[in-house]
């Protein structure tokens, strides 16, 4: 393994010692198996002087997934407590602002513009808001921005909102562009140390950031470092959404659960 973790970096300029080890080791299992090579070290040699396995082998460790609504108790709590709280404080003096970090094809930061939107209109409020939906793929990044799914993407999603926010076109349901026009996608790297924030954003300051089912992916020093930079991200006192399996890597951060045993964090004011 370390063999390969050098070759990736002295010819590819690729850090892979950045990702959790089992994680690490897994995804080179599965390389194995579908090249059918016995060894670690006759994998190595592949990746010396195939340039073309190395990228199949990076992009194996991007993972790129999500759902409408995936966690149901998180986002009950976000539809109950956190984004009701937010409007409340908000209301029409400043926008809500939000980032969704690793968003995949977009299922997440539209299902929070959903909730948001439907809670204004309910409560007949005049709150704005503002969602930057960020990813390392561009391909995803794309899929995102088109805001097309299919019926087993939107099955999660409750039918009322379904029949509001989406147009069905045969096997297809797009976001509507009223929906669409509160989210921003854009390319942002959290292991970039030249941003705390998408630059996209302009300054951070965000009321809500999730960054779900993407720190156990990472050893403990670049979860920190990811942490590090939601943190400074986030307004005193706004909130921060992990995934559930992730909860004892945040709770040992300096944030605040806030209701277990959801996923759902607080910063200090």
């Amino acid at each position: 393994m370390k063999t390969i973790v050098e070759v990736m970096s002295r010819e590819y300029k690729a850090d892979i010692s950045r990702y959790e080890k089992s994680f690490l080791e897994k995804s080179v299992e599965k390389r194995l198996i579908a090249l059918n090579i016995k060894s670690l070290s006759s994998f190595s040699e592949l990746l010396a002087r195939d340039e073309n396995e190395a990228g199949v082998f990076l992009n194996s460790l991007s993972i790129s997934y999500s759902e409408f609504f995936r966690n149901s108790l998180t986002f009950a709590l976000l539809e109950q407590l956190v984004l009701p709280g937010l409007i409340e404080e908000k209301q029409a003096n400043s926008e809500i602002r939000i980032w969704s970090a690793a968003c995949a094809a977009g299922q997440e930061p539209y299902s929070i513009a959903m909730l948001l939107d439907d809670l204004i209109r309910r409560k007949e409020e005049k709150s704005r808001f503002r969602i930057f939906g960020t990813d390392v793929s561009e391909k995803e990044l794309e899929r995102a921005r088109k805001g097309v799914y299919c019926l087993s993407d939107v099955q999660n999603i409750r039918t009322g909102l379904v029949m509001k926010y989406f147009i069905q076109k045969g096997e297809n349901y797009t976001i509507s562009d009223k929906i669409k026009g509160h989210v921003d996608f854009s390319f942002h790297d959290l292991l970039d140390n030249n941003y705390i924030s998408p630059a996209s954003s302009i300054f951070g300051d965000f009321d809500l950031v999730c960054c779900s089912n993407l720190l156990f992916y990472y050893n403990p020093d670049i979860r920190q470092q990811i942490l590090n930079r939601l943190y400074l991200s986030l307004s005193p006192g706004g909130y921060l959404v992990t995934g559930e399996a992730e909860r004892d890597i945040v709770q040992r951060h300096k944030f605040i659960p806030v209701a277990a045993p959801s996923a759902v964090f607080r910063k200090r004011r």
